[in-house]
Parts: C-alpha cells; structure tokens; sequence
C-alpha cells in the first residue's frame, strides 16, 4: 500500500488539530485517505483547518472541546458520537498540549501548573481511555502521543529545568506508552509515541524567540511520520517511541 492512500477508509481523531503539527497531521491523514475527526477547543480555527482537510481528502467531522475544562463524562459522549457515526475508531492522535512560558518551579502560578499537567497528562488519558473500546473494534487501533523532551531545550545539564508541569507531563506520558501497552498486550490496540524535532509552533515561541531558534522546522515537516505511526506501517513502535531527533533509534525500531 502505497503513502498515499495508507490510511485509506481510516477513522482518525486528532486532539488539537488546530494547533502546528495537529493541522498539518490532519491534512497529511486526509491526504492518505482517512476520515479525520478534528478535536479543539477555538472552532474558528477549526473551521480553517476544516477547509485545508476538506481539500485533501474525505469530508473531516468537527468537535469542539475544550480539554482543560472537559472532565470523564465528556469524553464519553465523544466517544458514543464516533461510535454513533462510524462504528469504529483506527486512530488518536494526540498532539493537543498546555504552556505558558518557562518558568522556575518555584515561581509557577498553582494554576498554571495544574493546568499543565492536566491538558497534557491527564485529559490525554481520560480521552484515550474513552476511546481504548472503539480502537479495539479496529483491526489495527493505533494510539499515539506527541511528547516533547524539554530537557534537550535548555542548557546542557539542566534536566529540563523551567519547564514546570508541562516538563513533567512529558515524562509522565513516555512511561505511560509502554506501560498502557503492557496492559494492553500484542493483540490490543497499538500504543506509542513520537518525539518530532523542533517545530515552529505557538507553543515553542513561548520559550524560544525565532531568531535564535535557527533548528525549528515547519511543523508539516512531521506530519508523515504521524500518518506513518497510525497506519500499519507503525507497527515496528508497538509500545514503544520513536525519536526524530535520534536517527540511529529511528533506523532500529528492535
């Protein structure tokens, strides 16, 4: 099967598709032949997305949902409406996430820090949870989580130092992949996760400013590994994460 149509006749739901890499994985999945679900919280944002997806592919579905407010019961109706319209769900991606700026931790507003967590921790798994049973009705169900590794950001040394909640919700989400997959075993929907180099997204301009940020790649740039890790072509990162920013782990997925 070619790229190009990899993903074809595919449900796949997008978190924070109207973000960087969650528009342009969107667009790529639609141009491999998926029906997309674009999850966000801003849907004059998504209606933009709707339009770049709408011209690559399949007609996509809008959701809005603003995930730092959402709690259980709302990812439950997400998932019964999936259910309701297609009976299935082949793909998640997560690529929604929270921060503000880099921060000393002990200076971080509670709130700010909470909220962190929860938009990319908790809310991330609460929506994977809703969505473990329409996965498993897929002959391939495939999770997968976009993280981040502050630490490589900072100064050598530093353990990713400043990056408050959302430093720790990455680490907490790299555990989570192989041991969501554990549980799950060879026979239950894919997990895994992928680290996408620098990209010039709102978020990294929090941190960085542009003109010394001479490494950050277009987003889109990252949208063919997210196709790659949702299709059958993931299965090699079966619980576990594939680093683009480390091409000898890339090579050997073993």
């Amino acid at each position: 099967m070619s790229a190009q149509d990899s993903l074809k006749d595919r449900v796949v739901l997008i978190a924070g598709a109207a973000g960087g890499l969650g528009s342009a994985a969107a667009v790529a999945c639609a141009a491999a032949g998926a029906s997309v679900i674009l999850l966000g919280r801003k849907v004059r944002a998504l209606n933009k997305v709707y339009e770049s997806v709408k011209a690559a592919g399949p007609d996509p579905m809008l959701y809005p949902m603003d995930l730092e407010g959402a709690v259980p019961d709302d990812f439950d109706q997400l998932a019964q409406a999936i259910d309701g319209e297609f009976g299935r769900l082949d793909g998640l991606l997560h690529c929604a996430a929270e921060f503000r700026a880099l921060t000393p931790l002990a200076h971080t507003d509670p709130a700010d820090f909470a909220r962190a967590i929860h938009v990319d921790l908790t809310a991330r798994w609460w929506l994977t949870q809703a969505c473990l049973p329409l996965l498993a009705k897929s002959d391939a169900g495939a999770a997968v989580f976009v993280l981040d590794t502050p630490e490589r950001r900072g100064k050598p040394g530093a353990a990713g130092a400043f990056w408050g909640g959302y430093g720790l919700a990455q680490s907490a989400q790299a555990a989570l992949v192989p041991m969501l997959q554990a549980e799950l075993g060879a026979s239950g929907p894919r997990i895994s996760g992928l680290r996408p180099g620098p990209m010039r997204t709102g978020l990294r301009a929090a941190a960085y400013q542009l003109n010394v940020d001479p490494e950050a790649r277009p987003a889109a740039d990252y949208a063919p590994a997210c196709v790659e890790l949702l299709a059958a072509t993931g299965a090699a990162w079966r619980g576990k994460i594939r680093d683009l920013q480390e091409p000898l782990a890339v090579a050997d997925p073993a």
